[in-house]
């Protein structure tokens, strides 16, 4: 019997008294027929016959090694088996993971949340969010006919320049970004790690990414300088040291943004709390990546209630813990061993400083002397002391390694701090570590660092992709990752405004004017 004549029959028997739930029926002639594209038949179903859930990679149902069984609610039986992927199926996550801990040592931890926080903003821009970004808007004019448009509008040919140490992260965020916004970027990365987003590139063109749409250059910076000169990009986007960035500024005339250098500070108050928990972060902002951040903790400044505290000891104990085997501590790519120790010597030279702890070479290790390899390091310096102009700038130069500022202050000595955070010429991240409203109210009024965290768990390193990151009150500051970050870099406003008429009636031209 065929489904129509099946309906017909049923709807005619149902008119009857007599007659069953014709829906019931249906219901249960249609079960009794495979549907094309189901593997599983739904009354079936049991633990003697379970059905099996696969997962779907590049266009193919595969299983994996790991099953998970689940009850029926009814009866307790094993009726369906999912075949999940465990942590380490994730072979792509762990490729880059691995790859970037290769060319710029990491920990696994630190490799990998770079890789996670990557997805996670490919993940941010599905479906339609990209469309949303270049959202537009309209405003009614002074007459029939005319009304103004405003468009967020791509530059065209651009660029992005990053550094070494984000392999992945920060030219992906960018890159995409760009990309989002209608632009034909060329990248350069630091050719020191360059081999993950060549790589990186790679996976996108498989997934779809059309070959043409970006330019991938490997040079020195000499080069890439010429080029950018040569080419005339209409923006370029460059993160890295404050002199390269201060020298494009001067030759690409202002068409560039920036995300360079931070020396990035971070303030306890008077309320001293969870002292384990903030010597964690303390130890993490300024040491994991062996200090080789943009947004690394450079310089603490302790109320004096916490310098009595347990905190410089737990500080001393956290530090000791990292060594090379897991690279918690490791090469610094940028500053040699010979630099790091001299600056640290010159610091000790100022009236009153100490080293708290490290100081040293690291010892046992094969880094070769281009590279810096020393344990992490803290060096007391007094704050009166840190504010003399003969020493500030010495103080405050950016250690790109595991190497630390630490000084104290009394209780009626914030405006001290805030005076030496006022000369700072690099306002990047900063944390303010207390929970004390007033207290926040205070520093918060009066700083200006582009990405602050406040609070008990307040932190400098560690952004993930779903906040803005970046410098403030500079107008070329770069943001990264965010909606309004993307806007900001890889977009100009446009307005449009459309005036088709009609005239008005009778219209004559009028007296000059």
């Amino acid at each position: 019997m065929s489904g129509l004549l099946a309906f017909k029959h049923l709807k005619k028997n149902a008119l009857q008294p007599t007659s069953s739930n014709w829906l019931s029926s249906l219901i249960s002639l249609r079960l009794s027929h495979s549907l094309p594209f189901a593997t599983v038949k739904v009354e079936e179903i049991s633990g003697s016959k379970p059905a099996e859930v696969l997962n779907l990679v590049q266009g193919n149902w595969t299983r994996s090694s790991n099953w998970n069984t689940i009850l029926d609610p009814l009866n307790g039986e094993s009726f369906i088996k999912v075949s999940e992927v465990d942590e380490n199926g994730i072979q792509v996550s762990h490729f880059f993971a691995k790859l970037i801990q290769r060319v710029a040592p990491k920990s696994y931890q630190q490799a990998f949340g770079e890789v996670f926080v990557t997805q996670k903003f490919l993940e941010n821009f599905c479906g339609d969010q990209v469309r949303f970004l270049a959202r537009s808007f309209a405003v009614p004019g002074n007459h029939l006919g005319q009304q103004s448009h405003g468009f967020r509008w791509p530059y065209g040919p651009v660029a992005v320049v990053t550094p070494f140490n984000f392999p992945l992260e920060i030219p992906v965020l960018q890159l995409m970004g760009a990309l989002y916004m209608g632009n034909k970027p060329v990248l350069k990365v630091d050719s020191k790690v360059s081999i993950v987003m060549e790589q990186m590139l790679r996976l996108l063109h498989e997934c779809g990414l059309p070959i043409e749409d970006v330019d991938f250059i490997n040079s020195d910076g000499k080069t890439m300088n010429k080029l950018l000169m040569e080419a005339k990009p209409r923006m370029t986007l460059f993160t890295g040291s404050s002199r390269v960035a201060e020298k494009l500024a001067l030759d690409l005339k202002g068409r560039i943004k920036l995300e360079d250098a931070g020396f990035d500070w971070k303030i306890l108050g008077p309320d001293v709390q969870e002292e384990e928990y903030v010597a964690w972060v303390c130890d993490q902002d300024a040491y994991a990546c062996s200090g080789q951040k943009c947004s690394a903790q450079s310089m603490l400044f302790m109320h004096e209630n916490w310098s009595r505290s347990s905190l410089i000891q737990k500080l001393t104990s956290l530090a000791a813990r990292r060594k090379l085997d897991d690279l918690t501590i490791g090469p610094v790519l940028t500053v040699t061993t010979e630099a790091m120790l001299d600056h640290m010597n010159n610091l000790l030279k100022i009236k009153g400083s100490k080293l708290l702890f490290g100081g040293e070479p690291l010892e046992n290790h094969s880094i070769p002397s281009i590279y810096g390899a020393i344990k992490p390091t803290a060096v007391f310096v007094p704050l009166e002391e840190i504010l003399k102009d003969d020493n500030y700038e010495l103080v405050t130069k950016e250690i790109f390694g595991p190497f630390q500022i630490v000084t104290e202050y009394k209780h009626d000595q914030l405006p001290l701090v805030l005076s030496a955070l006022e000369k700072m010429h690099a306002h990047l991240t900063a944390a303010v570590v207390s929970n004390e409203p007033l207290f926040l109210q205070e520093v918060i009024g009066n700083s200006v660092n582009g990405t602050t965290y406040v609070g008990l768990r307040a932190r400098t390193t560690g952004a993930p992709q779903n906040h803005w990151f970046g410098p403030a009150g500079d107008p070329l500051g770069a943001g990264i990752g965010t909606p309004e970050a993307i806007k900001l870099v890889w977009s100009c406003h446009r307005e449009v405004i459309y005036d088709i008429g009609p005239l008005p009636h009778k219209w004559e031209t009028p007296e000059s004017t």
